[in-house]
């Protein structure tokens, strides 16, 4: 996957959503509705039941009426008036007596929830009763059509069914009950909207019968409110606002108005039904005359909604005028309305530059807009678009979140790989130790790195050291048995060019030949072996076993002056053989020198051949005749932090590192001199000699051509210094060829190894002839020792 796409894909998915959800509402597709409509259901509940216009009533033939038949059956003489409806179907004179009593107490209009499309099971003279009703009443009652599927031999048709001829007094006292099911399976329009999309889904000639039975047929609801003498103006919208779930709007059961009991306290007489709309239908599960709508057959409104409470919710909507409209009726307005929204919140989305904070402003925005459709919606009656909206913002939130998520992930494991290749340097073990996420890459990279053979030879068994030039390893010799370990250091070239690599294969080939020269003395390890093996450079050396001189500063306790003298002695002439031969070390540090173990000697350690190589092939390719600055701060100079080191740069290191031994304080802790630049550091340490002091202060001199210009010149101010010795331990070699002589007469107590303890009051110098004695005599031997945990390289 490119870089560019990987970084910008979490835009790209925002585009995609936004397209996406405005071409699917322009083009209406079922999905978009049955979420739209799904999201309408939900606002209905969230706004819960409402009082419903206290016109409207259901006289329902519910279970407490079907049971009644049970107590005629037991006790005709006790329970005469419940003879019409002593079994189901009822006997059509039942309804002719709730008819003629509703009417008399005053109600405005009954309506019927029943099809009357056979003659009676009673026979003809119960027809006869109830169309005697019927034409009393004939302007306000409202019988039941119904538009249902027939099979003829052509196929499948849609029928009419209308009552039975006998029974219809109009055509304005009939009213169709069918209501269009919506994608989501729930009933959310007027019934108008059936016939509407029977017509238009129709092949011409059919579509012509059906428009003819819509002008004669109005809906039940119509027919309902026109019975009842109600002045309503044509609804603004085509979907009914539901006033809650079952049993919001008042239930008679059927039974109350033939029992005079109830007849005379419950219903006060008919008192009850005076300018009441009354609709008579079934609520009884044994009908099934249940549906889908909102508040039924959801999570918070389990029970369905009977067909005549359907009925109710539409006639109550019309009467008070509070049908739902889409805002933007046309689809291709809607779908170019979301483009430009949504297009506006993806913008958004993108200002926050934090991926958690794009997930709360996409959550943010999707609450808005959905509360914004929630208030439209209850009390504007306006109908928004609102689930493909809300749906695209929150994928798009969530997009940018993955996409940020996933592009973190990269990152971090970018690292890692990185962190892992450099596990074993300090700098990144503090980084490691302090992310619980990284504790293991150490442990990988040892694990990955043990055992592994290099130039079929050498075998890795620890990994020493990294850095970002070079990782180094404890290797055996496989082809020399029983031999001391060596160390191989692996120069990192971070390019795959072919006229890089051989650049850099030049370049080692000449630093190789410098490292076996500068091997050759007796205070640097030995040069061993170097190599090329998958176009990755190798150098092996000899082991030196001990601890670094920077383990002998930790402590931070200033170190007397004859024993730091000692220990610049001691360098100076590794130093000056180093120069001799035309190198400048540059990385001059306590941790680049170590203690050699079998004789204390100071060893001169990595010449940082790969920061050398790494720099001049930079060199190479700026054409510059500067260096890239190699070394550390606080023991580099300011020339060669910028990139012109001189030979006297790294007697500008050692100077520092006796500063530090003496001081006990680490170069980057100590003042400069904001004028001239010198090192401010005599009041750090007040033990030390004017003289030894002047000459530390001229090692370390701001400025290179005022320091000391050679090895030879700071050996020849070292051996001018008296050193009034007050007990003080100085290191020395324990055998026939001291490492430091002095002129005494006192006899030396040796009371440890390694150490000469002289008395107070003698007086010493170190001569030259001594010196070179000591860089002669002294024994070289194999080094066989194991690897304890303080050895480094």
């Amino acid at each position: 996957m490119p870089q560019r796409f990987r970084s910008h894909w979490g835009h790209g998915l925002t585009g995609a959503w936004v397209l996406v959800a405005a071409v699917a509402t322009a083009l209406d597709l079922g999905i978009v509705s049955l979420l739209e409509r799904q999201v309408q259901a939900i606002f209905f509940e969230i706004r819960g039941a409402i009082a419903p216009p206290s016109e409207v009533v259901i006289l329902a033939i519910d279970e407490t009426s079907l049971a009644q038949q049970e107590f005629y059956q037991n006790d005709p003489d006790r329970y005469p008036y419940l003879e019409p409806i002593q079994s189901w179907p009822w006997q059509r004179s039942a309804y002719a007596q709730v008819i003629d009593k509703l009417m008399a107490a005053g109600a405005r209009s009954v309506s019927l929830d029943i099809i009357f499309s056979a003659p009676s099971s009673y026979g003809e003279a119960d027809d006869q009763r109830f169309a005697q009703s019927l034409q009393q009443y004939a302007e306000r009652v409202v019988l039941a059509a119904e538009y249902s599927e027939v099979e003829t031999p052509q196929g499948f048709t849609t029928q009419l069914t209308l009552p039975l001829p006998l029974l219809q007094t109009g055509a304005d006292q009939v009213g169709s009950i069918n209501f269009l099911v919506e994608p989501d399976g729930k009933i959310h329009r007027f019934g108008n909207q059936f016939s509407t999309e029977l017509i238009q889904n129709s092949p011409a000639d059919e579509a012509e019968i059906y428009r003819e039975w819509a002008a004669t047929t109005p809906t039940f609801a119509d027919a309902t409110l026109q019975a009842a003498g109600v002045e309503y103006l044509p609804p603004e919208g085509n979907s009914i606002f539901f006033y809650g779930p079952s049993q919001t709007f008042e239930h008679i059961p059927f039974w109350y108005v033939l029992d005079p009991a109830n007849w005379e306290t419950t219903l006060q007489s008919g008192e009850y039904f005076r300018d009441k709309i009354v609709l008579i239908g079934s609520t009884a599960a044994v009908h099934q005359d249940f549906h889908a709508a909102p508040f039924s057959k959801s999570w918070l409104y389990a029970q369905p909604m009977a067909g005549v409470e359907i009925h109710a919710n539409a006639i109550a909507s019309l009467l008070q005028g509070r049908s739902l409209s889409e805002a933007l009726p046309q689809a291709p307005l809607r779908g170019l309305v979301l483009l430009i929204g949504l297009a506006g919140a993806g913008w958004l989305l993108s200002r926050p530059r934090q991926p958690a904070m794009r997930w709360v402003w996409a959550m943010g925005l999707a609450i808005a807009w959905g509360s914004v459709s929630y208030v439209t919606f209850t009390y504007g009656q306006l109908i928004l678009p609102t689930a493909i909206p809300v749906g695209a913002i929150a994928l798009s939130g969530f997009s940018q979140l993955m996409a940020s998520s996933v592009k973190e992930q990269q990152r971090k494991q970018h690292l890692r790989d990185t962190l892992k290749q450099y596990a074993t340097s300090p700098i990144v073990q503090e980084i490691i130790s302090q992310q619980d996420d990284l504790q293991d890459l150490l442990q990988e990279r040892q694990e990955a790195l043990f055992g592994k053979v290099l130039n079929s030879r050498y075998k890795i068994v620890k990994v020493l050291g990294s850095g970002g030039f070079s990782e180094t390893y404890i290797a055996e010799d496989m082809k020399r048995s029983g031999s001391a370990p060596c160390v191989v250091k692996q120069l990192r070239i971070a390019s795959d060019n072919l006229d890089t690599l051989k650049l850099a294969r030049r370049l080692f080939a000449t630093e190789a030949e410098t490292l076996e020269r500068l091997g050759q003395h007796n205070q640097i390890p030995s040069f061993l072996d170097s190599f090329e093996e998958d176009q990755e450079f190798y150098l092996v050396q000899e082991f030196v076993a001990g601890h670094p001189l920077s383990n002998e500063l930790t402590s931070r306790i200033p170190l007397p002056e004859s024993k730091v003298i000692v220990m610049l002695h001691d360098l100076l002439r590794v130093l000056e053989f180093v120069h001799s031969q035309g190198v400048i070390h540059r990385d001059l540090k306590p941790s680049n020198v170590i203690r050699r173990k079998p004789d204390n000697r100071l060893v001169l350690i990595d010449f940082g051949v790969a920061k050398k190589i790494t720099t001049q092939m930079a060199d190479v390719e700026r054409n510059t005749k500067f260096t890239v600055a190699v070394g550390t701060p606080g023991y580099m100079p300011n020339e060669q932090s910028a990139g012109r080191p001189h030979f006297n740069s790294d007697i500008y290191a050692l100077g520092m590192m006796a500063i530090e031994a003496l001081s006990g304080q680490p170069p980057h802790l100590l003042n400069h001199n904001g004028m001239t630049g010198e090192v401010i550091w005599r009041n750090q340490a007040p033990q030390v000699s004017s003289e030894f002091a002047d000459v530390l202060t001229k090692m370390v001199c701001y400025d290179f051509t005022q320091r000391y210009a050679s090895v030879q010149q700071v050996r020849e101010a070292l051996e001018q210094l008296p050193i009034v010795l007050n007990s003080i331990v100085v290191t020395a070699q324990m055998g026939d060829s001291p490492t430091a002589a002095f002129e005494q007469e006192e006899t030396a107590i040796f009371e440890q190894e390694g150490t000469a303890v002289f008395d107070q009051g003698s007086t010493a110098m170190l001569p030259e002839d001594l010196q070179q004695s000591a860089s002669t005599d002294v024994t070289q031997t194999e080094n066989t020792a194991l690897l304890p945990e303080n050895q480094t390289y």
